[in-house]
């Protein structure tokens, strides 16, 4: 099955408004594959990781962190890109059908919702430790690490950001 692309706008939802699209799906027989992230600084390795979950199925959805659960996350200098745009960049990807934004510190109650057949996070999880994999697993669905991307991080990128801006302040 070849995918539709829509534009970009198109494919940002709220929770209810991807809750009926997911239901939509299932009931066309449609696989769906979820995985989450802050996808701070959009990078080829980010690229590589959702064109290979993609493959998983019909839909991918992506659910995003708000920029609170970044800060949580990962530092009070991050996001480095607010929740609007990281939703924008993920929704031009062609590989991707949905994308919206979470709010919980795990996405665990959104995929008790959702109920994708396929959960996928990056090789830097180990199976049994992801969020929801349990889950996933106990209504038939199933989970896939796939390998990381050795060379691609969002907090190396910013490391050689602030680099650069110190060299060129002196």
């Amino acid at each position: 099955m070849s995918r539709i692309t829509l534009p970009s706008e198109n494919k940002i939802f709220d929770l209810d408004r991807i809750l009926d699209l997911t239901e939509t799906w299932h009931k066309q027989g449609h696989k769906v594959v979820f995985t989450n992230g802050c996808f701070d600084i959009l990078h080829a390795g980010h690229i590589r990781y959702l064109e290979a979950a993609a493959r998983f199925g019909e839909h991918l959805i992506i659910a995003v962190n708000s920029d609170d659960s970044v800060r949580k996350l990962k530092g009070e200098s991050r996001p480095i890109n607010v929740l609007a745009s990281r939703l924008y960049l993920l929704a031009s990807l062609s590989c991707v059908d949905a994308v919206f934004p979470f709010m919980e510190e795990t996405p665990l109650e959104v995929i008790n919702q959702l109920k994708p057949d396929v959960l996928v996070k990056g090789g830097d999880y180990v199976p049994d430790a992801i969020v929801g994999a349990r889950e996933v697993k106990s209504w038939g669905g199933r989970v896939e690490v796939i390998p990381y991307v050795d060379g691609f991080s969002t907090t190396k990128l910013e490391s050689k950001i602030l680099d650069l801006h110190k060299k060129n302040k002196k």
